[in-house]
């Protein structure tokens, strides 16, 4: 991965405006808060393989980034976004942030096609 070109992720966004998409979405501060010691709870949060339609998507922030899908009847949006790749076949896009020790926070993506499960085949 590397470091987030907001020009290149917007142009990528763009080009699914109004088109059935896949989304995978995490979040999660799991273990890492516990290894800390840090008195909090894990919070995490985990969507796969939901198609959406979205009618603007924006990349915004000077870094760490946020990006918004604008829905017909709402918003999608992550925030904490750091790193960024093209899928190599050219349908899709992921973006992960991460946090100083390079410990994945959040993951958002999205593909012309689903997502594949752990063990590599179609859900």
């Amino acid at each position: 991965m590397q470091p987030i070109s907001p020009e290149k992720v917007q142009l990528l966004l763009e080009q699914f405006f109004n088109r059935d998409v896949y989304l995978h979405l995490e979040t999660t501060n799991g273990s890492y808060a516990v290894l800390r010691g840090e008195k909090t709870i894990s919070v995490g949060s985990f969507v796969r393989n939901v198609v959406v339609r979205f009618e603007r998507g924006m990349i915004t922030g000077n870094g760490p980034y946020r990006v918004g899908l604008k829905m017909e009847h709402g918003w999608i949006y992550a925030e904490g976004l750091t790193d960024w790749e093209p899928d190599s076949t050219q349908n899709g896009l992921l973006l992960a942030g991460h946090d100083e020790e390079g410990r994945l926070m959040i993951a958002f993506q999205l593909s012309v096609t689903p997502f594949g499960t752990e063990s590599g085949e179609q859900e």
